[in-house]
């Protein structure tokens, strides 16, 4: 600026300097003349350069800024440099706000963007499966209008947001969100959504298991209490007595024992280290194991039949699969009835698998609760499972025990039919006999 005052003001001078010259030598009009001459062609170049300037805002492109002369070009210059850099910090820009925008959509939470009327700014991906929002037709809209839900609406007009809302879809997949508000500067807030269901189910699973762990082993506790309380009472306990008590008593504390042996055991596999020992379990002697627990358990009762066409082993750890096989045979002896028949199968299919098999004759399985056999507690009668022995945590330590050695469970089963529970090994779990 400096520069151009100091410029204009020396051309200035220049003119009055040479029309006087001109005026003492043609006279004072001729001097006056071209000074008049000179000023208007001065002021024709500022009005040139001034059009240029003008016509270059209209559309300021850095690269086409006009290249003027005398004081004009270091004011275009100057403007060129500006513009430049102009031009650089708004990429810079562009570029952390793409980042910003980047990240937003990336995020595993849902990110809304709400003004100071609660209009929707921006929507994540995750906010549009979270909240059924459409990202081309809702930004704009109230959010109010597209979340229907009472309890988002209190929440909504309660204006405390210092704890997430617990919020059930209500749709068929069950999903449940923590929602929460947060201000973020004067005017616009954030809407966030979190996906808590598998947390939510977690939790109802340990609430579940606390009550059914209770409530297995009141009876019992009861029963043999009762008994204790009842004998204790008695001045002279009659022979008679304790051969009636103790083998009930007896038999109720077995059934803790093994509740709490099946406890532990779930447990165990449930905490240890996720990197498995990888043992040669001998097949052989285990289905040999395999049978002789399944006769001690029938007593006669069932007819066993053993069936191994595989010569192979496996790896993996061989107490927890003699647990894992041990239950799906004492569950077809309880669930057979007297007169059945057993059957304990190792065979290998074309594609290299192979498969540990217990089917049997016994009572079945409706197919409705197929899907729920493995969670713990579960039981298709429970009057029955009780009468027959079991703790209901018996296929949940199967479902363990394969899950860490990369296996699956297939059940098949029909009722009055039978059951038929396979465990079925990938290539990669098979131990080839030299």
């Amino acid at each position: 600026m400096a520069e151009f005052l100091k410029r204009t003001l020396g051309w200035l001078i220049a003119m009055v300097v040479v029309s006087m010259a001109f005026g003492l030598v043609f006279g004072l009009v001729t001097g006056l003349a071209l000074l008049l001459g000179l000023l208007l062609l001065w002021l024709a170049f500022h009005l040139y350069h001034i059009a240029l300037l003008l016509r270059w805002l209209g559309h300021p492109v850095p690269g086409r800024v006009p290249d003027g002369f005398g004081s004009w070009h270091g004011i275009f210059m100057t403007l060129y440099r500006q513009a430049r850099k102009q031009k650089q910090s708004k990429k810079r820009l562009a570029g952390v706000l793409d980042r910003f925008v980047n990240a937003g959509e990336a995020m595993p939470d849902g990110v809304v963007v709400l003004d100071e009327y609660d209009h929707i700014e921006w929507i994540n991906p995750m906010a549009v499966e979270h909240l059924g929002l459409n990202r081309k037709t809702d930004v704009g809209s109230q959010i109010l209008n597209l979340v229907r839900q009472p309890a988002f609406h209190d929440y909504m007009a309660s204006q405390s947001y210092s704890q997430p809302l617990i919020l059930h879809s209500g749709t068929s997949s069950e999903l449940v969100l923590s929602i929460q508000l947060v201000p973020f500067d004067t005017t616009r807030k954030l809407l966030l959504s979190r996906d808590i269901t598998q947390l939510e189910r977690v939790q109802t699973v340990h609430r579940d298991f606390v009550a059914n762990v209770s409530h297995e082993l009141r009876t019992p506790l009861t029963v043999v209490g009762g008994f204790l309380e009842t004998l204790s009472e008695m001045p002279q306990v009659e022979d008679a007595t304790l051969r009636q008590f103790l083998p009930m008593m007896l038999e109720q504390s077995r059934r803790m024992h093994s509740l709490v042996e099946d406890l532990l055991t779930l447990s165990r596999i449930e905490n240890g280290p996720r990197t498995m020992l990888q043992d040669r379990v001998h097949m052989a002697a285990l289905l040999d194991t395999m049978v002789v627990e399944a006769e001690g358990l029938s007593q006669g009762r069932h007819r066993i039949v053993v069936k191994n066409t595989c010569p192979h082993d496996l790896w993996g750890n061989a107490q927890e699969l003699h647990s894992a096989f041990g239950n799906l045979v004492s569950n077809a002896v309880r669930y057979t009835p007297e007169g059945g028949s057993i059957y304990l199968r190792w065979t290998q299919d074309t594609e290299g698998r192979v498969a540990f098999t217990v089917a049997d004759t016994g009572i079945g399985i409706p197919r409705e609760h197929l899907p729920r056999l493995t969670e713990r507690f579960y039981r298709v009668d429970r009057g029955r499972s009780r009468g027959n022995g079991g703790t209901g945590l018996g296929l949940a330590i199967v479902k363990h025990v394969l899950a860490r050695h990369h296996a699956k469970l297939d059940i098949q089963s029909e009722p009055d039919k039978g059951s038929v529970f396979s465990v079925i090994f990938n290539a990669e779990q098979v131990a080839p006999n030299d």
